[in-house]
């Protein structure tokens, strides 16, 4: 292995970024090379530690940047669909709860269409969206400046406006989990705001797919050990696990879906 990456391999990881994964076929048919030449690439970006090998590709291994709101849509999407519907099981009609951003909570939401007398207060545009036409779901949006990438409302002013109530719930998301517990994600003005969710909930509901595991982001969120309930599709560390066990963490498994080819 050389010691820098190669030009198409450097374009490798620039349509991985925008897509959220790429695809051996596709990738060698863009390329004009054999699939083989393109498990190479992406065996040695893997090497480096840039990429992560899945069914049929690779996903980026993200660092300090986040992939794009509409790439990470697409990773594990079926994943996140059963992960949602198990959470959206969790909570109980007539119940307050938030939902914070991302694409797996936003799953939670739409699943939670059916139930009634729930009141959501959240911090995710699309959530509220999702949920702001159904008569029997009050929704309550939190104030202050809207990321454009994703839709996220975010600063000192959603915290303090999460800090105003105490709810039955809280469904949260993260970017990575680190083998020690730690959740984690890129934008700290968003931890503030996820941090002020967990510590004004009764239950705090973990949703994130097993692909998360793979995954690294810099901005230290809370523990596994302040989750109540983890739901994901399946939960392959033992480390992890364990200390779920140790610390009283259900853990809900929608069983291994196969990944979607891109």
């Amino acid at each position: 292995m050389s010691d820098s990456i190669t030009p198409r391999q450097q374009e490798i990881l620039a349509i991985a970024r925008v897509q959220g994964r790429v695809n051996v076929e596709d990738l060698a048919g863009r390329f004009e090379v054999t699939p083989q030449t393109i498990r190479k690439d992406l065996n040695e970006l893997c090497d480096r530690r840039l990429m992560t090998r899945v069914h049929g590709g690779a996903i980026v291994v993200s660092g300090v940047e986040n992939l794009s709101y509409e790439a990470r849509r697409l990773i594990a999407h079926t994943s996140k669909r059963a992960i949602g519907e198990a959470a959206a099981r969790l909570v109980p009609n007539n119940a307050s709860l938030f939902i914070n951003i991302g694409t797996t909570t936003e799953e939670v939401a739409r699943a939670l269409v059916d139930h009634e007398g729930l009141l959501v207060i959240t911090n995710n545009l699309n959530v509220a969206t999702l949920l702001y036409r159904h008569p029997a779901i009050d929704v309550i949006l939190a104030g202050g400046p809207v990321r454009r990438a994703d839709g996220a409302i975010i600063g000192s002013a959603a915290v303090e406006f999460v800090r105003q109530f105490k709810v039955d719930y809280a469904v949260i998301g993260a970017s990575a989990i680190d083998e020690d517990g730690a959740l984690l994600d890129f934008d700290y003005r968003e931890v503030r705001v996820a941090r002020a969710i967990i510590e004004n909930a009764r239950r705090v509901v973990l949703v994130a797919d097993a692909h998360k595991l793979d995954r690294t982001a810099p901005v230290r969120i809370a523990d596994l050990r302040e989750v109540d309930v983890f739901v994901t599709d399946r939960l392959t560390s033992a480390p992890l696990r364990e200390l779920c066990a140790d610390h009283g963490v259900e853990i809900v498994e929608v069983g291994e879906t196969p990944v979607e080819e891109a």
